[in-house]
């Protein structure tokens, strides 16, 4: 392969992440030497002091002002002391005689990187792939060989050619020296981590120490007010580090996918990129429709072929050209729905936007050769073996109430499109409701007018793209908001390719409050209209006149729906004291706090518990939960212990109680649109 070089940006990011990385390190070690330096002047004053002026107090003060060096020294080493064990228990190793074919490509693409054979090669469920050291202390100083990753959800996503595409911007990672700046972050992360979040232990050593006397308390205040400072130097020390890897780690993507583009042309890799969030999006909808089926004690034999039906499944319902059992996204399909103008660099991303990976690859103008659009499932020896044993392992660790059994696939794929349409709307509205809500106005002030309304037009494309153009507008906003009031720490942003500042938040936000006004204007117009035609349609037909009751359901639930789940925002907001180290009064205070929005959200429970919408809803798990929930009132501290089982109940209570009320307006919105399907239905039929 020929030698790809690096460019000007890439090198730029790489000194500056080395630069930060020795800033860390320089930091570090200044604050040590204080902390040593600090120790033995408390040792050495504390000594002299219990020397000049002997007696109990000067002994305990003596030996309090001694330990106010040490307890900082030793919160600066606790880190040493700490043992980092990596879980690899969801990767399951393969080696050369299991899988031939697939070492063979894999020793193809080493020798044309120009690279190392992994050192190891796993696979997962995973939809990714990636590489990896066996990081250590050690791994900063030594040479250390990488690791393969394959993800078998990857794998049953893509062609033989994607999938070498993809290895090959693994392999090219293989060959970039810079990942060894990410063993230096990841050791750098891990020391952070253990001095700003770690500290459960060190705590209570302190604490044991500053309740022996009330002298040692004194000393204990001030190193912890020294820690403190130390924190605040960490934190920004964190921020430094990260951001300057980030970027580093951004430029190493873009040379990876260069170096994959030379060996398989880019179309290969462009194909897979614009697949990956329709294929991890469709895993996830596998997992959470066996999630559902636990208390069922049902369970997958095969993960992987329910995710490919779900994937072909889902892109059949976005028209989607599927071409070799596998779909075929364009750039406009990924951004459909995404009418954002605004840009902000994201310091804190790894990887560049999928749009941007595209653009450069397209601009090596490398193209395939040749092209296999084989299923790379095929590389392994027996596929549907290793799929079965990695969903076993998937499911292994999951409790069942009794013994569990595999749903069929013929079952699975019948019981999964059941339940995405109980769960979406119908095709008639051309997505137009997917993301948004029928518009409030008073049904009395419409009047019906003889002016023709065509279906057709009220669920354009021009007015799918209005209401999408509204909704990106109105997050932009949201963000331009949170920019200026400094939530974010941006200095600059784009709006529609200009350049803004912070300053010039507000004079922008006037222009897109204005604008977002009359695209909402024009939405609620073409709502009366929707409103009109149904209405008409309604008027043709021998049905009861339902539509009326049903647009008002819709927006009286629409407005009571908020008041009633703030029980839930509030009661989360009011508990977050429970993760934190809280005072045994103050815990006790913050409980009492509570009960006025417990009876709330007890009466809210036994609302939704007698309400004929929710009937289908509660499913066992739900209604046994609510019913032991309402028996009593419930402590959930005492004796100086939070009560465990008692907190599980009530955060159930409240999980199930959001999750009842987001799915009652679900259904709510979901009754009026299939009632206006009714409609036409029973129009044509007539």
């Amino acid at each position: 392969m020929k030698e790809i070089k690096v460019s000007a940006e890439f090198k730029t990011q790489t000194t500056k992440a080395i630069i930060a990385i020795s800033y860390f390190i320089f930091t570090y070690l200044l604050m040590l030497v204080f902390a040593i330096g600090l120790t033995v002047l408390c040792v050495y004053a504390g000594i002299m002091f219990m020397v000049s002026m002997p007696g109990i107090i000067t002994l305990a003060l003596g030996i309090g002002l001694a330990s106010l060096g040490i307890l900082v020294l030793f919160f600066l080493l606790k880190f040493i002391f700490k043992s980092h064990k990596i879980d690899r228990s969801h990767l399951t190793e393969i080696k050369k005689n299991d899988e031939p074919k697939l070492f063979k490509l894999i020793e193809d693409l080493v020798n044309e990187v120009e690279t190392n054979f992994p050192k190891k090669v796993y696979i997962s469920s995973e939809v990714n792939a990636s590489v990896f050291y066996d990081s250590s202390f050690w791994s900063m100083f030594f040479p250390l060989k990488k690791n393969l990753h394959i993800g078998l959800g990857l794998v049953n996503s893509v062609s033989k050619s994607e999938l070498k595409a993809i290895l090959s911007h693994e392999f090219g990672h293989f060959s970039q020296k810079t990942m060894k700046v990410g063993s230096y972050v990841y050791n750098v992360n891990q020391i952070i981590y253990n001095l700003l979040f770690d500290n459960e232990k060190y705590d209570n050593l302190i604490q044991k120490w500053a309740n022996i006397s009330g002298y040692f308390s004194i000393f204990v205040v001030i190193a912890v007010t020294i820690i403190d400072g130390i924190k605040w130097i960490l934190n920004q020390m964190y921020g430094l580090v990260n951001k300057s890897y980030m970027a580093l780690s951004r430029e190493m993507e873009f040379h990876a996918d260069e170096i994959a583009a030379n060996i398989t042309g880019y179309e290969p890799l462009k194909s897979s990129l614009l697949r990956m969030s329709l294929v991890d999006h469709s895993y996830n909808s596998v997992l959470s429709f066996y999630d559902s089926k636990i208390s069922e004690n049902k369970k997958s034999e095969n993960l992987f072929r329910d995710h490919l039906f779900v994937t072909n499944f889902l892109a059949k319902d976005n028209n989607l050209e599927i071409k070799h059992n596998l779909p075929q996204i364009s750039v406009n399909d990924l951004n459909k729905f995404n009418k954002s103008k605004l840009v902000i660099k994201d310091q804190w991303a790894s990887h560049p936007s999928t749009e941007d990976r595209i653009a450069i690859l397209e601009k090596t103008g490398l193209v395939a050769k040749s092209i296999d659009n084989e299923s790379a499932n095929l590389l392994f020896s027996d596929i549907e073996k290793i799929q079965k044993e990695i969903t076993y392992k998937v499911f292994k660790n999951i409790v069942f109430t009794q013994e569990s059994s595999s749903i069929p696939f013929e079952s699975f794929q019948s019981n999964f499109k059941e339940e995405f349409e109980k769960n979406t709307f119908p095709k008639l509205y051309n997505g137009y409701y997917d993301n948004k809500n029928p518009s409030f106005f008073e049904i009395q002030s419409i009047e019906q007018d003889i002016e023709k309304i065509e279906l057709e037009d009220l669920f354009s494309e021009s007015n799918v793209e209005i209401v999408y153009t509204a909704l990106s507008l109105q997050a932009d906003i949201e963000t331009i908001k949170q920019i200026s009031n400094k939530i974010f720490d941006v200095k600059t942003f784009d709006y529609d390719g200009i350049k803004y500042t912070i300053k010039e938040c507000n004079s922008l936000l006037t222009k897109l409050e204005k604008e977002i006004d009359i695209l909402n204007e024009k939405i609620k117009l073409n709502d009366i209209q929707i409103f009109k035609y149904f209405k008409n349609q309604e008027q043709k037909t021998n049905l009861n006149q339902n539509l009326e009751n049903l647009y008002n359901q819709f927006f009286n639930f629409d407005k009571e729906f908020e008041t009633k789940y703030d029980v839930f925002i509030q009661l989360s907001k009011e508990l977050e004291f429970i993760n934190y180290k809280t005072t045994f009064e103050k815990i006790n205070a913050n409980f009492l706090k509570i009960d006025p929005l417990e009876a709330k959200l007890k009466k809210g429970i036994r609302e939704l518990l007698v309400n004929p919408d929710y009937q289908t809803e509660l499913t066992k798990d739900i209604k046994d939960n609510f019913e032991i929930y309402l028996t009593k009132k419930w402590e959930y501290f005492g004796d100086n212990k939070y009560f465990d089982n008692n907190l599980e109940k009530l955060f159930k209570a409240m999980d199930h109680y959001s999750y009842l009320l987001s799915r009652g307006y679900f259904l709510t919105k979901q009754k009026l649109l299939n009632y206006k399907v009714t409609l036409i239905n029973t129009s044509k039929n007539m």
